[in-house]
């Protein structure tokens, strides 16, 4: 499976671990629910500090997202 949809799914499964909406994820990072949206189906590469804000706004690290944990 490619890196994206990896992540994508982490993120996912992470943010729903947390109850946390996409809406609610999305102004943690301040971004759009759509770019969330996207993120998790696995279609947008993201940044590195986009990745990182990630990681905090759902107490996670990093590198367990990007492998898909």
């Amino acid at each position: 499976m490619e890196i994206k949809k990896r992540f994508g799914q982490a993120v996912r499964r992470r943010r729903q671990q947390l109850k946390v909406s996409q809406e609610e994820l999305a102004m943690r990072i301040g971004a759009d629910q759509a770019y969330v949206s996207r993120i998790e189906a696995g279609q947008m590469n993201v940044t590195l500090e986009t990745l990182d804000q990630i990681a905090a706004a759902l107490e996670a690290d990093a590198a367990d997202l990007v492998k898909g944990e």
